[in-house]
């Protein structure tokens, strides 16, 4: 049988533990999705912010690591044309949004498949504070969501959710901790959905 080569690029902003997490869980791998083998190779990451932590976590595991600041560019679009430039060349099959803290426009978009990972049941609590107004709320049922990235914020067609029921006692630091280990176990299972 033959195996097809996908090539993935991930883009991060800060930490940089779900782009671990899959660089661990997939790179250089083989796996086998409906009868297809695919072999995964994550060919670069990308950080928009040069303090971000994950650029040193990609240089330790020997991914190259592009940095390309949103702020030394006077537009989104300007900042989105040079974001294409570096990445073209890499030829991706996916870009994995990892904590990625920009909105991509059409412009971006419209060039590359792109898929991201939300701390939330979308389509509730889009945005960057997803974690807090999910504890802060008074659902029992919460989780995770992969979607399709298009140019509306947390909108885009939905990959797979996985999800849990907390305890309404859990702390802060106990409910964003088993969100992260949901977001871990789906991400890498989600990357292949979307590549197949």
């Amino acid at each position: 049988m033959a195996t097809t080569n996908k090539r993935l690029v991930i883009l991060f902003s800060g930490n940089g533990g779900n782009m671990e997490n899959i660089i661990h869980k997939l790179h250089h791998k083989e796996f086998v999705v409906n009868g297809n083998t695919m072999k995964i190779d994550i060919v670069a990451c990308v950080s928009n912010n040069k303090e971000a932590f994950g650029i040193q976590r990609a240089k330790n595991l020997n991914i190259d690591c592009l940095i390309v600041p949103h702020k030394d560019f006077a537009t989104r679009e300007d900042f989105e044309t040079t974001l294409i430039e570096k990445i073209t060349p890499l030829k991706p099959d996916l870009i994995v949004l990892a904590g990625f803290m920009r909105i991509l426009s059409p412009l971006f978009v419209s060039v590359f498949k792109s898929i991201n990972i939300h701390p939330s049941l979308l389509p509730k609590f889009k945005g960057a504070n997803a974690i807090q107004e999910s504890f802060d709320s008074s659902d029992r049922e919460v989780g995770v969501s992969v979607h399709w990235v298009n140019e509306e914020l947390d909108s885009g067609a939905m990959i797979m959710q996985a999800k849990r029921i907390r305890d309404m006692d859990e702390d802060f630091e106990y409910f964003s901790s088993k969100i992260h280990e949901l977001e871990y176990e789906l991400y890498p299972q989600a990357i292949l959905k979307a590549l197949n």
